[in-house]
C-alpha cells in the first residue's frame, strides 16, 4: 500500500511515518516510480508504535524494543529490553509525579496565606 493509504488506515500523519522511518522503525520497499511501498503488516508495527507513544516512550525507546512481543495476556512475557525501559520509564513518572506534588502543595499554601491576609 501507498504512504497515503497507510496514513490513512492508521491516522498517523505521512510526516511521522516518514520519520518512522528515519528511525528504523517501519520500512518500506521502494517501487519503480520511486513511491514507498508497505506491506499490510505496516498497519500493526504503526499500532504498535502508537501503543509505545501512549506509554510515554519516543522513537529513540521504540527502536530498542519494536522488535519485542505486546501481550497484554498474562501467558506471554515481554522481552527484558522492554521490561528495562519500562522500569526506567517509570521511574522518571515517579519523579516527575513528586515535583508536581511538591508544586501544588506550594500552590495550596500560597492560595490559602493569600486567603488568610484578605478575609
Amino acid at each position: 500500500m501507498l504512504i497515503k493509504e497507510l496514513s490513512r488506515r492508521t491516522g498517523v500523519s505521512v510526516r511521522s511515518i516518514r520519520y518512522y522511518e528515519t528511525k528504523n522503525i517501519i520500512n518500506s520497499r521502494r517501487m519503480e516510480n520511486g513511491y514507498r511501498d508497505y506491506d499490510d503488516d505496516a498497519v500493526e508495527r504503526i499500532n504498535t508504535i502508537q501503543f509505545y507513544f501512549s506509554l510515554g516512550l519516543n522513537t529513540d525507546d521504540v527502536a530498542k524494543i519494536i522488535e519485542c512481543p505486546i501481550s497484554i495476556q498474562k501467558d506471554r512475557p515481554l522481552c527484558k529490553a522492554a521490561y528495562e525501559l519500562y522500569k526506567t520509564k517509570l521511574n522518571e513518572v515517579d519523579k516527575q509525579l513528586d515535583i508536581l506534588r511538591t508544586v501544588q502543595l506550594q500552590l495550596k499554601e500560597r492560595i490559602r496565606e493569600f486567603e488568610r491576609q484578605n478575609h
